[in-house]
């Protein structure tokens, strides 16, 4: 007979990773991030089970957008809103808007709910979660 293994979501084996954003590109950073939400990066990943771990995201203020230099910006990681903001000023005020934006785009509709309590992203290396030892990536 053929025992099929299907894991458990357990809030005790769940982690917290630090990610450091510095001088790497968005594409790069919000493939690992999203990579970490979905738990694709544990063995015993299972799809219909929310196997995703915490994540704090530092330094976001130094990722790398290149294509702002060109004339024109081919892809949309983030909706303006208003004539007159570029990507570049919003990066400038609000970098969590840009990785939260790429970030999204690459889950899965079950898993984008989740990602507001587990992605924490900050602008420089302070932030509060040392009580949760996490780790660096």
């Amino acid at each position: 007979m053929n025992n099929t293994f299907i894991p458990s979501s357990n809030y005790a084996s769940k982690k917290w990773y630090i990610f450091d954003a510095s001088q790497k590109p968005l594409g790069r950073v919000a493939t690992v991030i999203s990579t970490i939400l979905q738990g694709k990066h544990k063995i015993d990943y299972d799809p219909a089970v929310d196997m995703g771990d915490y994540i704090i995201v530092i330094n976001a203020r130094n990722i790398i957008i290149d294509s702002w230099d060109q004339g024109h910006v081919k892809f949309r990681v983030f909706s303006p809103g208003r004539p007159g903001h570029s990507l570049k000023r919003i990066v400038e005020r609000v970098p969590q808007k840009i990785i939260e934006s790429a970030v999204k785009n690459m889950l899965p509709n079950r898993v984008r709910s989740a990602m507001s309590t587990r992605l924490k992203i900050y602008e420089t290396d302070d932030h509060p979660h040392i009580a949760q030892n996490p780790i660096f990536l």
